[in-house]
């Protein structure tokens, strides 16, 4: 690859919680890949880095203001900038973003208006439709995480007053809700697990539901009654409607916690529209992922035509990941180097559906293969 390709690093402008930045390890790896990277003054700050931990004397790693990092050849950021911000894009950058095209219409809309070019890391997937850039058993250990901590507080020893297993219901069977199997048969944390054993806790069972049982009211609110943690990991087909209504939330005993994992939007202005997995909960973030059913940040995230009536103590995350950011950095970073390598050697325009394994997972990502 030619030496004068540039890779930007804007900061993220997220809530205080967001800590995740690349780590200077990452950054080196592209400078030997021949790139001159830009990091927006700043960058790491939060998580204790300072420019000199990035540089490490390396002339190709400089410093930048926001604006000159938008400009670059290649935009890379963890999540999406506010849509806002995609006009500072340069005419000919590419924008590297978890994206989410498939549940943010609008934000493709935006892109296509602009005439931009993006790769969304969550669109990155192999010939058999498995994504490269994920890291699904973090989202759901720290949600089952949080969890079980909210449950313990509520049913001390994890015991229930009938003395039976810990009842977890999960909403889909895809690679989210494998890793919440895991996750919900180990109470979420090997330690608390380990302890829960040696003083002869009862356990916790995983029940999983896909769309055979989900389509199912009578079913559904018969398993719902014995839940104490309901897990939503489903991927939807039609995101414009509910997996639970609100309604059948009022079948969760008092003490359940429901779990969000897959953190959809409420998007009511597309058409069609999404609505979120468990109607009528909240949509959380790094500085807050527990709402209490008296919280009063329940309704901010909700809009006001959807019924939010029935509700129990909600724990729920846009990026789960995040709640232990250097080790989901460096995760993605081990997925990113194959594919970085690639699309610095064969550009943006030339990626192609007939390309190799990581050119062809690539080219699944781009905007222009929506068309």
């Amino acid at each position: 690859m030619s030496d004068t390709v540039t890779i930007g690093f804007p900061r993220m402008m997220k809530e205080p919680g967001e800590k995740r930045v690349f780590l200077p390890e990452f950054i080196q790896y592209l400078t030997r890949l021949g790139a001159k990277v830009y990091l927006e003054e700043g960058y790491g700050s939060r998580s204790g880095y300072t420019f000199d931990h990035y540089r490490r004397a390396n002339p190709s790693v400089r410093q930048c203001t926001r604006e000159e990092a938008f400009q670059k050849d290649y935009v890379m950021i963890l999540r999406s900038p506010n849509e806002e911000e995609f006009s500072r894009l340069g005419e000919n950058s590419c924008l590297i973003s978890m994206l989410h095209y498939p549940t943010r219409p609008k934000r493709v809309e935006i892109l296509k208006k602009l005439n931009a070019r993006a790769i969304s890391m969550d669109s990155i997937i192999n010939d058999n439709g498995t994504r490269l850039i994920e890291d699904m058993k973090a989202v759901a250990w720290n949600g089952l995480e949080v969890a079980f901590d909210q449950l313990e507080q509520r049913l001390p020893g994890l015991v229930r007053p009938d003395g039976k297993p810990i009842h977890v219901l999960i909403i889909g069977s895809g690679m989210v809700g494998k890793h919440a199997v895991d996750a919900a048969t180990k109470l979420g944390n090997i330690e608390r697990n380990h302890d829960h054993i040696e003083a002869g806790g009862p356990g916790s069972v995983a029940i999983v539901a896909g769309r055979n049982v989900t389509s199912s009211e009578k079913t559904m609110k018969q398993l719902l009654e014995q839940a104490d943690i309901l897990v939503d990991a489903a991927y939807r087909r039609d995101p414009s409607k509910p997996v639970i209504p609100n309604e059948w939330i009022a079948c969760l005993p008092e003490h359940a916690i429901i779990t969000d994992l897959s953190v959809d939007p409420y998007t009511l202005d597309t058409d069609p529209p999404v609505v979120r997995g468990i109607e009528g909960i909240p949509q959380g973030n790094l500085s807050q992922y527990v709402f209490h059913p008296d919280d009063p940040n329940w309704s901010k995230t909700i809009p006001d035509s959807i019924p939010t009536h029935n509700r129990r103590t909600t724990v729920t995350c846009y990026s789960w990941p995040g709640l232990h950011p250097e080790a989901s950095m460096r995760h993605y970073a081990q997925q990113w180097e194959p594919l970085i390598k690639v699309l610095l050697e064969k550009g943006y325009d030339n990626l192609s559906p007939d390309g190799d394994y990581f050119e062809r997972a690539l080219y699944r990502a781009t905007l222009k293969a929506l068309d």
